[in-house]
């Protein structure tokens, strides 16, 4: 993580982690959506100890998400976890913080040091009277120096605040200052739409200007929900591409065809496919041919039929009822030459190293 690594995408279960079941069911759908690191709540040492199972069941990076109580950094190091997220500021006093940083160290653990607009040291909310991106920068720039004094850089910060703008510039400020990896996040950020529109805006902003390592979008959903729209973030400033990128038009009175439905079945069915074709899916004539020649795949409707292209060749019309299917053939039709491919210069370069 961190310098010419990928950004990399992580999310959080909802789930109680002693319920080893169905963490790990969650965990699997995560990793199976892109997802890059989990992050997993651990309240008690129960949780802990479970972790050990858990971990033991999934291939994807574990992070124990750790508040209140260093002994739950240890019985979680000792359990496997692949990384810390500590608040220095209520996990006890510096004697507590060097025992989890002396355990890290023994397994070069990375530790990610959270600091929360929402659980500042009251003697800086005293200081600033709100938790403004001065508040959060201090807070995290004293919780450096303290690693730092006990020799351990394994470190990486997240600032995370409910306001996009706070976010934005307590991120900025801290760049700044440290070179460490930055975890980007905008916290209770909300429900589906809310929550998508200020992460965007505020992870997204950062990503564009060059800040940030890994991210995590918070949503009031279901966790495979924030892994998906992150990739989405990735894809429009052209980072990190997953999955199909659909393009369809919003509809207007011209539109003779039912584009919400169709557009709905070709996202549902795609789904599984991790190469990342562009897909056209257009209402009408004015732009639709010129979207659709210019996607790898697309089709443009009229009057109850329309026209399929593919690489900018006009492949077929379809008729309006066989439209989602011929679209979703001819998209996993191409994802499949373009594996093949892959396969064949893989095995080109083991030949060419041979």
């Amino acid at each position: 993580m961190g310098g010419d690594a990928p950004i990399a995408v992580q999310s959080m279960t909802n789930t109680d982690t002693r319920d080893v079941a169905s963490t790990i069911r969650q965990i699997q759908q995560l990793s199976e959506a892109g997802c890059d690191i989990v992050r997993l709540a651990i309240p008690d040492m129960e949780a802990a100890d479970a972790l050990k199972r858990i971990k033991s069941a999934v291939a994807v990076p574990l992070i124990a998400d750790i508040h209140f109580d260093h002994r739950l950094a240890l019985a979680s190091l000792r359990s496997g976890a692949d990384g810390l997220r500590i608040n220095p500021g209520n996990i006890g006093g510096r004697k507590e913080v060097e025992k989890v940083i002396r355990e890290s160290r023994i397994r070069k653990t990375p530790i990610r040091i959270g600091v929360n607009g929402g659980s500042l040291p009251k003697r800086l909310l005293k200081k600033y009277g709100h938790p403004v991106p001065e508040a959060m920068v201090e807070a995290a720039l004293e919780y450096i120096r303290l690693f730092e004094e006990l020799e351990y850089d394994q470190i990486k910060i997240s600032l995370k605040s409910s306001s996009v703008l706070n976010t934005i510039a307590a991120y900025e400020s801290l760049s700044a200052h440290v070179d460490y990896p930055l975890h980007l996040g905008v916290t209770e950020a909300g429900t589906l739409i809310s929550g998508t529109v200020k992460n965007s805006l505020g992870i997204g902003t950062l990503l564009l200007k060059g800040i940030g390592d890994t991210f995590r979008v918070s949503l009031t959903r279901e966790p495979v929900e924030e892994v998906k729209v992150a990739y989405e973030i990735l894809r429009a400033l052209d980072l990190r591409h997953r999955g199909p990128e659909i393009i369809s038009c919003p509809t207007c009175g011209r539109c003779e065809i039912d584009l919400f439905g169709l557009v709905s079945r070709v996202e549902a069915a795609l789904t599984s496919i991790h190469s990342s074709p562009k897909v056209a899916v257009m209402g009408c004539v004015v732009n639709g041919p010129g979207e659709a020649k210019e996607a790898d795949v697309g089709i443009a409707g009229g009057r109850r039929q329309g026209i399929l292209f593919k690489k900018g060749k006009l492949v077929k019309k379809v008729r309006e009822e066989d439209l989602a299917e011929a679209l979703i053939a001819e998209v996993k039709k191409l994802a499949g030459e373009e594996q093949t491919k892959i396969r064949s210069t893989k095995s080109e370069i083991r030949n060419n190293t041979k």
